[in-house]
């Protein structure tokens, strides 16, 4: 198969020179206009297209962001990118995403070291605390941006959600439905987000004096089949909890499932609290009581914080923090008392 015209080619058709042809195709410095127009008539004649690499390296900008993820099935994920990449187009920006689960590791560092020349600035979507190309960016003080990550403080601008106080706002609103029993299911610890939305369950507990039981906090995997398991291994309890908080709405779904195959019901046996607001909650049954997340601002955010580093704004530590909201609907009511003893 032919490889694509070069430039060379793309001059001698149009009769200028190389640099003339570059200047007409590049926009820079004085061609007339009909020089320009011949150039470009030769270029589309030979199907020719710049090499991007090579502008990156004279310095030009390619009007590219590199979006890096590790968690490509995530439905949140996919929410962030949606609102990613229609903010881009709107600055005049194209994404590229690359999906590997370590950026540094052997047979993907030196593809995400090209594509970082080839982009403009990234953006870390969920990025895993684990991963040593964090710690590349932040020495390179390379134009980036993260997303949704609380596990560490990085020396990078990070765009994240009141994770802590999130959670305590989904714990304070079962303490107020009489809830006393709260199980906690816990997601993976690779952004950080899980342990922040413990904090938060510690929080609210603790601030009603309810004394913290280990065995109420159970571990998941941020994914539907976990948040079934944690539930199993809650409701198995010999106290078991009148009420769940899962750490995202998926494993929330999963504690739905099981709290129905053990013939229970949510919310008359146990109140359930996701987090997320993820467009499946508001069509299960019953409706899911959860945390929203701002995802359409928060991706907007990143974008704009990202292009004003690309123009030339400082790489700092900064960090924009987004409220969640507590949305209340059908998965929590008032605890069931038990009848006393006659």
């Amino acid at each position: 198969m032919r490889k694509g015209s070069t430039l060379t080619e793309v001059a001698k058709a149009a009769g200028v020179s190389v640099i003339t042809a570059s200047r007409a195709i590049r926009g820079l410095g004085y061609v007339s206009e009909a020089t320009r127009l011949r150039v470009m008539e030769a270029a589309q004649l030979l199907n020719y297209t710049p090499d991007m690499l090579a502008k990156r390296m004279r310095g030009d900008s390619g009007n590219l962001i590199g979006v890096f993820i590790n968690n490509f099935g995530s439905v949140v994920m996919h929410e962030l990118i949606s609102a990613i990449s229609k903010e881009a187009r709107r600055l005049g920006f194209d994404l590229v995403v690359f999906h590997a689960q370590s950026f540094n590791e052997p047979g993907r560092a030196a593809t995400s070291e090209m594509l970082r020349k080839l982009c403009d600035g990234l953006l870390l979507v969920l990025p895993n605390t684990f991963d040593h190309y964090l710690d590349v960016l932040e020495k390179d003080r390379f134009p980036c941006v993260l997303v949704n990550f609380s596990a560490r403080k990085m020396n990078l601008p990070v765009v994240v959600s009141d994770n802590r106080n999130g959670a305590r706002k989904a714990v304070d609103h079962l303490l107020s439905l009489g809830h006393r029993r709260i199980g906690f299911i816990a997601g993976t610890p690779f952004t950080g987000q899980s342990a922040e939305r413990q904090k938060g369950y510690v929080d609210a507990l603790c601030a009603a004096g309810v004394e913290i039981d280990p065995a109420l906090i159970i571990e998941g995997d941020f994914n539907q089949i976990s948040g079934f398991n944690a539930a199993e291994s809650l409701l198995s309890l010999p106290q078991p909890p009148t009420a769940i908080f899962a750490a995202n709405d998926e494993m929330a779904f999963g504690a739905m499932d099981a709290i129905r195959t053990r013939g229970l019901s949510v919310p008359e046996d146990v109140s359930l609290v996701g987090y997320d607001d993820i467009p499946a909650a508001r069509y299960v049954y019953p409706t899911l009581t959860t945390l929203h997340q701002p995802f359409v601002e928060m991706g907007v955010r990143a974008v704009v914080e990202l292009v004003d580093l690309i123009r030339g704004k400082e790489v700092g530590a900064d960090r924009v923090e987004f409220t969640s909201e507590l949305i209340v609907r059908g998965s929590t009511g008032p605890v069931r008392r038990v009848p006393a003893e006659s």
